[in-house]
C-alpha cells in the first residue's frame, strides 16, 4: 500500500553527516553514490547516512561522546522527549560515516588523529566487523581506542521525507570537519563512488544531468556554496537555527530530478 492510499507512514529516525575538507579550491564535500539497486533514490549522489540504530543508543557508545551532553543535544536538535534521545543521532552520523566512508570524525583516546580505513589496517578490520553485524558500534570505539567529539558536529539540517512517501526518514544533517587528503573507501554493498567536490561544482552537475541528487543534498550544497573554508562553514553553522522541512507537492521531486538549483554566482 501506498502513503496515499492510507495514513502517512511513520518516519523513520536518521542521521547524515556532510564531511567537509579544505581542498585547493577551496571547501569541498564528500558525495557518495548509491547502487542502481538501493530501494531509496537508487543511483543518486549523497551525503553518508541512514537510520538511527538501537546500538547508538546504547549507554556504552553514548558514555564515549565527549564535548556534548544529552540536554544539550536534546536542546540544539529540539529532541527534549524524543525515542530514540537526541544524542544517538550524532552516535549514528558517525558510525554511518565510518561504515561508507571508513573516515572517522572526532578524537582518539590518546589525542592522536582518528584511524581510517585507508591508512590503518585495523581501522578496516573493525569496519568490516561492523559491516557484518559481528560487533556494536561502541565496540568498535573501544577497540580503536577513539572517542567521539560531540562538539566537533554542527548540526545542518532537519529533513522529512514528504507524507505521501511509501517510505519516510526524519533526518537530522550534521557537518563534520575532516583532514585534507583523506580518501574514502565505499560500502559497495550500499555505494558505488565517492567524490570529493566543491558545492559549486557538485551544484553544475546536478543541474547538468550529470550528478543526479535528491532535493535535500541540493538545498544542503546550496548553503554550503557560500563558504569559501570549512571553518568558515562551521563558524556560521554553530548557532543558525534549523528548521524542520518537511516538502509538500509544491517542493517539486523529493527523490527524483531536482527542477532547479540554485547555482553559486560567483
Amino acid at each position: 500500500m501506498r502513503a496515499e492510499d492510507g495514513p502517512p507512514v511513520e518516519p523513520l529516525p536518521s542521521a547524515t553527516i556532510v564531511l567537509m575538507r579544505d581542498g585547493a579550491s577551496g571547501l569541498e564535500v564528500l558525495l557518495l553514490r548509491r547502487s542502481p539497486r538501493a530501494g531509496f533514490a537508487p543511483g543518486a549522489y549523497v551525503f553518508p547516512g541512514g537510520r538511527v540504530d538501537a546500538g547508538d543508543a546504547a549507554a556504552d557508545a553514548v558514555r564515549r561522546v565527549d564535548g556534548l551532553t544529552p540536554e544539550r543535544a536534546a536542546t540544539r536538535l529540539g529532541m527534549p522527549d524524543a525515542d530514540p534521545p537526541a544524542i544517538p543521532s550524532y552516535v549514528a552520523a558517525v558510525r554511518e560515516a565510518f561504515e561508507e566512508t571508513g573516515i572517522l570524525v572526532g578524537v582518539r583516546s590518546d589525542s592522536t588523529p582518528p584511524p581510517t580505513a585507508t591508512t590503518d589496517a585495523r581501522a578496516e578490520l573493525v569496519r568490516n566487523d561492523l559491516l557484518e553485524s559481528r560487533i556494536e558500534f561502541a565496540d568498535a570505539l573501544l577497540r580503536l581506542e577513539y572517542r567521539i567529539a560531540g562538539d566537533a558536529l554542527e548540526y545542518l539540517a532537519h529533513w522529512i521525507t514528504p507524507e505521501r512517501s511509501p517510505r519516510r526518514f526524519d533526518t537530522r544533517f550534521f557537518a563534520a570537519r575532516v583532514d585534507d587528503g583523506l580518501d574514502a573507501i565505499v560500502d559497495e554493498r550500499e555505494m558505488t563512488e565517492a567524490r570529493w567536490i566543491t558545492p559549486g561544482a557538485a551544484l553544475f552537475g546536478a543541474m547538468n544531468g550529470t550528478l543526479p541528487m535528491i532535493l535535500p543534498t541540493v538545498r544542503t550544497l546550496e548553503r554550503l556554496a557560500a563558504f569559501g573554508h570549512t571553518r568558515q562553514a562551521l563558524a556560521a553553522l554553530a548557532d543558525a537555527t534549523v528548521p524542520t522541512i518537511l516538502p509538500g507537492p509544491e517542493s517539486g521531486p523529493f527523490a527524483g530530478p531536482v527542477p532547479e538549483a540554485r547555482l553559486p554566482t560567483s
